[in-house]
């Protein structure tokens, strides 16, 4: 959703983006391209562009007003599946099956640096307000805490039973949760590395998100979408969770 709230951008196996009026369910545009599936897309804050990842291995930054790609990133060398962009506007990050993540400047097109420690797809990635951190999840099962100016894994989270596909990171940078296709999430402290707690769904979990502070969101393969609150543990009786 762009920041205004009155559309949205969506990515899809057809090798396309459409742009939607969230009003009238119609599509303002559609954005082409790329030549493989598009796994991938965020906003950048301006609200005028938008960032996709490909099966193509490559990243396109995109004029959502001309659906003209205005940059391609290339260096993957293989599918690209998760993307996020610093809140500077500058720079972005994304998770690769080629087990990496790398860093982009995007005025030049240019890595910036590569970050290499998973040893399976990097499937999901989250930067942290102070733009300094990353949090990235595998299909290793793990999930990992970066330090993005020096490349270095700071925290390795160890847990989940299967491959982790989605990651969020709570506003004040002290928390994350995670989802797997071991059907749970978890909520981690990223300073110990400690499992805060553990939410057990009844399908894997495709995508997780911070509603506001104590809220997680979290969607899963049974087409569900399940709330928890996370600040004294508590569980919404309607949300198909629980706390283990």
């Amino acid at each position: 959703m762009l920041s205004h709230g009155d559309h949205a951008l969506s990515a899809s196996d057809d090798n396309t983006l459409r742009l939607w009026d969230l009003a009238t369910g119609e599509t303002l545009r559609t954005l082409k391209g790329q030549s493989g599936s598009v796994a991938a897309v965020a906003v950048l804050a301006d609200g005028r562009r938008a960032l996709s990842g490909s099966r193509d291995n490559t990243l396109r930054l995109l004029d959502l007003a001309t659906g003209e790609t205005l940059c391609t990133l290339e260096g993957h060398t293989s599918w690209v599946r998760a993307v996020a962009v610093l809140a500077d506007g500058r720079r972005a990050l994304s998770g690769s099956d080629d087990n990496t993540l790398r860093l982009w400047d995007l005025a030049t097109g240019e890595t910036l640096r590569t970050l290499e420690g998973h040893s399976d797809w990097v499937s999901a990635v989250a930067v942290l307000a102070d733009g300094s951190r990353v949090v990235s999840g595998s299909w290793d099962d793990t999930l990992r805490l970066w330090d993005l100016a020096t490349g270095e894994t700071l925290r390795v989270f160890k847990g989940h039973t299967s491959r982790v596909s989605a990651v969020a990171v709570l506003a004040d940078g002290r928390r994350a949760v995670s989802g797997s296709d071991d059907n749970t999430l978890r909520l981690w402290d990223l300073a110990t590395g400690e499992c805060l707690a553990e939410f057990v769904a009844d399908a894997r979990v495709t995508c997780v998100a911070f509603a506001w502070d104590d809220l997680i969101v979290a969607g899963s393969a049974d087409g569900r979408l399940a709330s928890t609150v996370v600040v004294e543990f508590r569980v919404n009786p309607q949300s198909g969770l629980r706390c283990n």
